[in-house]
């Protein structure tokens, strides 16, 4: 009669399949919460110096008037609702990657931004946000004098 013996990388690798089963687990008991899902809403943001700011952010099926926009201090936060749709009742998902509830994404700024005249602008569920540079912080010319 002949033994076989488990070698030790099968024995990680069964380790592996057992830990990545669990993460899915996990992972699917939290897909409709959009305030764990720290990458929503995905964001660009780019600079152009001396000038300001900008920042898009991808919200599909968010409706504008769900949506909220705060800077406190050198910080952006956009908050909103993704509405999850009515769904029949003999149907079942069967993937569902989509997020829905309540979000939140703060943007740390750097640079501080003059709150008065910051724009905001929705268009086929992209956000786009233009943060002007404070006049107090935007470089100034200093002329030298001859003695």
């Amino acid at each position: 009669m002949i033994y076989r013996r488990r070698s030790v990388p099968s024995l990680w690798e069964e380790m592996d399949k057992l830990q990545r089963e669990m993460n899915q687990l996990f992972d699917s008991a939290f897909t409709n919460r959009l305030e764990n899902h720290v990458d929503f809403p995905a964001i660009n943001v780019w600079v152009k110096p001396g000038e300001g700011q900008v920042i898009t952010a991808e919200l599909p099926g968010i409706d504008q008037d769900e949506l909220d926009l705060k800077i406190n201090g050198d910080v952006l936060t956009i908050t909103g609702k993704r509405e999850k749709p009515n769904q029949e009742n003999e149907e079942t998902y069967h993937r569902q990657e989509r997020i829905y509830g309540n979000f939140s994404r703060s943007i740390r700024l750097s640079f501080p931004v003059d709150s008065e005249k910051v724009e905001a602008e929705y268009e086929k569920g992209i956000l786009k946000v233009w943060l002007p540079i404070a006049e107090t912080e935007k470089p100034k010319k200093i002329s030298v004098k001859a003695v």
